[in-house]
């Protein structure tokens, strides 16, 4: 069974002492960051690697790539997709041309990832805005109305399945009301749990049965005063399984965020014991990555069968035009 864990590496190349370390290591698969990303031949070779070091040529590689602010892959030599704002504008006067708008993007950017080995998209972003938070989320978010970004993020989630990349609703119950950047300090949110039900909970309930999400580093004391959602059972099975629903493969966020203090060995192993499937470490850093598959264990009976089940729900030989593609979505942001 292999880790519980998705790992970054350093660089565009693995290094020997990479390769030995991921081998050792049978991580369940990668995630890439710009640092990683410089052409689209260097990406083929770098995916076909890391592959290579756990002899899994199906192990998934995740990349960020929202659109907007949160791209990894920039220009010169790939599109930079719009930011889930600009499809939320439009869906102030017309749902259904921004719901449409925004499934021809995913379909896009899956076939640009697909391209490069890129299996996973940590997309869609489905927390709701709250005008005056912090704006770590800001035009990342659909909008402040839970029901539109509910249906922008289910047409954003299918558009990736459809075309054979997965994707991951992020950051469960809701990152929206965060007042600080979770990537240096933990936010609290002291909003009653009857409010939080009825705004950021709503996209995740309506999309609970995408195969994937990501948590939130966000203490939320209607529920658990004492810790984040990542080490909470109470969040993980109260809310996250019981009110929303959702019974994919849940996947930390990134370990190495602020947000969380103590020792990465320590934040793994409370990770899984509190609930997640998976935990994801992100900046390369060997030293931490060690410390990470020192407090992990092996993927779960039940986490394997949501990571299969999920498998089962991609498009597994899509056919999409690019061209066709871009002209559609141009016509449909026009």
């Amino acid at each position: 069974m292999p880790l519980a864990a998705i790992l970054g590496c350093a660089g565009p190349e693995l290094s020997d002492a990479e390769r030995r370390f991921f081998s050792a290591a049978d991580p369940l698969g990668f995630i890439v960051f710009a640092r990683n990303l410089v052409e689209p031949d260097q990406v083929r070779r770098l995916t076909a690697d890391l592959r290579a070091s756990i002899g899994r040529p199906d192990a998934p590689i995740l990349v960020d790539q929202e659109g907007g602010r949160v791209a990894r892959l920039k220009a010169p030599h790939w599109r930079h997709p719009p930011a889930a704002d600009k499809f939320g504008a439009i869906g102030a006067s017309d749902r259904a041309r921004a719901a449409s708008a925004v499934r021809v993007n995913h379909e896009l950017m899956a076939t640009e990832l697909r391209a490069l080995g890129l299996t996973v998209d940590c997309a869609p972003l489905i927390d709701v805005r709250l005008d005056g938070a912090h704006d770590i989320i800001g035009d990342r978010a659909y909008g402040t109305d839970p029901y539109l970004v509910a249906d922008l993020g289910r047409a954003a989630a299918e558009g990736l399945m459809a075309g054979g990349v997965m994707p991951i609703i992020k950051h469960i119950p809701g990152h929206g009301r965060s007042m600080v950047d979770s990537h240096f300090d933990l936010p609290r949110v002291d909003t009653d749990f009857d409010t939080l039900a009825e705004t950021d909970f709503v996209p995740f309930r309506a999309l609970h049965d995408i195969p994937w999400a990501m948590t939130a580093h966000i203490v939320y004391t209607a529920i658990d005063a004492a810790q984040p959602a990542t080490l909470s059972r109470t969040v993980i099975s109260e809310v996250i399984r019981g009110e929303i629903g959702f019974s994919g493969l849940l996947l930390s966020d990134d370990l190495s965020m602020k947000a969380l203090k103590g020792g990465l060995d320590e934040l793994a192993q409370g990770s899984l014991e509190a609930g997640c499937d998976v935990v994801l470490h992100c900046n390369g850093d060997m030293a931490e990555m060690e410390k990470v598959v020192k407090g992990a264990k092996p993927l779960s009976s039940a986490g394997l069968a949501r990571y299969e089940q999920g498998q089962r729900r991609l498009n597994a030989d899509p056919d999409f035009d690019q061209a066709d593609l871009k002209d559609e979505l141009s016509a449909l942001m026009a």
